[in-house]
Parts: structure tokens; sequence; C-alpha cells
């Protein structure tokens, strides 16, 4: 078996040892969120399949929940990229509308309320309660380029959606889940009766973390990426904590203390 592989539609051969190192820096540099070298390796080559740069990895996916998303930031490049055209109609907290054309895929206008997230059983989250538009706003460029050009997204979900893949279901839905638990049954003093097993406890999410620190000290989103990007932690074009690396934001609490003296030193700087 050949130990290299041809990116499609490039004359460049990237051997296969090189992608195993590659993975491997990338693991243990701890600054995008993939823990090992084979998680690192796997999404490199789901970039390599989509003729994307096996460092790509980097700028447009996240691990979530155990499994590759794609940034809403990177969608929709791909989209714009292979010739697409969006216009926002309405972008605040409680409505998002984008219309977006393709000449393969004609034109299509989405619209998500906060009411429409809502009745999905997706505000639970604090994420949604501090920035609703901009969570809208993913929700609106998965729809749209899913329906026109899915290609753009090859199969995947957007970091935003798979982040609410374990919200807590609307009011009325909590027999279907209950119905969804793993049951089993015990003989108690000669009867039959099934015990119904607690679902896990999930670990912490950094990202909703870090939004309640954020509540709790008045700190706004802008500063906190102020100090991300004073600390070169991440590029100056990142302009939402969603699309920050969750191993960066698990850092992020520890330095804590800095971040709200860097707000504090930003607001008398404004003030000045």
């Amino acid at each position: 078996m050949s130990n290299q592989l041809a990116l499609q539609g490039q004359s460049q051969v990237v051997p296969f040892s090189d992608m195993e190192r590659m993975a491997s820096a990338i693991a243990k540099s701890g600054l995008f969120g993939i823990k090992t070298p084979d998680a690192a390796l796997a999404l490199g080559l789901v970039a390599v399949s989509e003729n994307r740069p096996f460092a790509s990895i980097a700028t447009d996916y996240d691990i979530v929940q155990g499994r590759p998303a794609l940034r809403a930031q990177a969608a929709l490049s791909r989209f714009q990229n292979a010739g697409g055209k969006i216009q926002w109609i309405t972008r605040n907290d409680q409505e998002c509308t984008v219309e977006g054309s393709h000449p393969s895929g004609g034109t299509l206008r989405v619209t998500w309320t906060i009411e429409r997230a809502a009745a999905a059983g997706l505000t639970g989250k604090q994420s949604w309660r501090q920035y609703p538009c901009a969570l809208l706003s993913a929700r609106c460029v998965a729809e749209l380029v899913r329906a026109i050009l899915p290609s753009c997204l090859s199969g995947q979900y957007l970091v935003e959606e798979v982040s609410d893949f374990g919200s807590t279901p609307s009011t009325g839905k909590f027999q279907a889940v209950k119905a969804a638990l793993p049951v089993e049954e015990k003989v108690i003093e000669g009867e039959v009766v099934q015990v119904v097993e607690a679902p896990k406890v999930e670990k912490e999410d950094p990202i909703e973390a870090i939004y309640e620190l954020a509540e709790q000290d008045k700190v706004s989103e802008e500063a906190i990426l102020g100090f991300l990007k004073s600390k070169d932690a991440i590029t100056q074009d990142v302009e939402y904590l969603a699309d920050v690396k969750p191993a960066i934001l698990r850092r992020l609490k520890k330095s804590w203390p800095q971040v709200i003296q860097f707000a504090l030193g930003a607001s008398m700087e404004e003030a000045a």
C-alpha cells in the first residue's frame, strides 16, 4: 500500500508519514482543542479528502462533543469562494434573515427568530442568552448553505449546531426523553420492577463556563477577545467566542483574573 496520498486536483503528494507527524505536532501543541494524534490525523484526512490542506483543521474545524464540526465562518467562506452570494436582510438579537444564491442552487431566504430557536429547545444554554444574534446567524448560514450548495459542508454540521445537540428539549417533550433512557429490570422482594438509569452528566462546556464568568464579572465578549488577541492566543480576525478553540477557553478560565484586569484597563483607557 502506498505511503503517499495525492491531493485531488493538485500535483503535490503528501506522504502519510508526514501527515502523522503533523497530527502529532497539532495534538501536542494543545492549541486547537484536539487532544490526540489519532483525532488530529482523522480530522486531517477529512480535510485532505475535501481537497483542502491538512493544516486547515486548525482554522476550519473544531472537535465538539467528540465529533468534528465546521466553523460557521469557514462554511460561509467556502460558499462565497464557490461563487455563492449572500445578503443579510435582518440581523439582531430577535431575528436574523439572510438571502443567498448560487447558479447551481437558485435563491433562498432563510429566517431564524429567537422564538423558532426556543421552540426547537435551543435557548436554554447561557450562550443563547448572551449572544443570540451570533447563534441565530450561524443557524441561518447552516440552513442556507446546506440547502443551496451542500457540497460546501460535505455532510458536516456546524460548530454551533453540534454545540446544541445536547440542549434540553422544550416543555412537553419529557416523556419522549424518558422513553429513550436505558431501562433494566430488577427483582426486588419477589417483584420485577423497571429501573430507569439516569443519564450521564457531561463534562463542563468551556464556552459555557466563560459565558457565566463574563456575566458574573460584567466582562464583554469584545474585552475577552481583546485579551486573547493581546496574548496571540487567537488571530485578529476572530469575532466571536464561539470561534475560539475549547482548549484555549479552558486555559482562559484559569487566567480569568488577568482577563478582568485587562477589561478594567481597557475601560479606563476609553474613559480617558
